[in-house]
């Protein structure tokens, strides 16, 4: 194994342990606020909150929690094709918000990572 591949290697992990935590944050987030989040969109389509009720256990959570972070970070998509209200929108606390969107533009910096990283890995550029 070589010194490059050795250092994507390890990249790769660290990326592996990042979404671990954010997974473990997401889920934190699920239980303790979950409900209280889903209840800024009555307006809105029960697309939003519809897999809490159909699958209830973690990955409900996970989905609830990446349903709502994906309409706060990107609230033009949602409001365009009628899934979310704009008042919904504007009235959702900016704490969660931020938080919301963080979280969102984090798992899509780590997957991008290590999407790119492996691809680097397999085209054999490394060796």
């Amino acid at each position: 194994m070589t010194d490059a591949e050795l250092v994507v290697g390890s990249l790769c992990g660290v990326m592996l342990v990042g979404l671990y935590i954010w997974i473990g944050i997401t889920l934190y987030l699920g239980y303790t606020k979950g409900e209280e989040m889903s209840a800024y969109f009555k307006r809105s389509s029960s697309l939003i909150t519809l897999y809490t009720n159909k699958h209830k256990g973690p990955f409900g959570k996970l989905q609830l929690v990446g349903g709502i972070a994906g309409v706060v970070t990107f609230p033009r998509f949602f409001i365009k094709r009628g899934i979310a209200s704009a008042e919904d929108v504007e009235n959702f606390p900016l704490p969660f918000r931020r938080k919301l969107i963080i979280l969102q533009w984090s798992v899509i910096g780590l997957l991008t990572t290590l999407v790119f990283l492996v691809s680097l890995w397999e085209s054999g550029v490394l060796k």
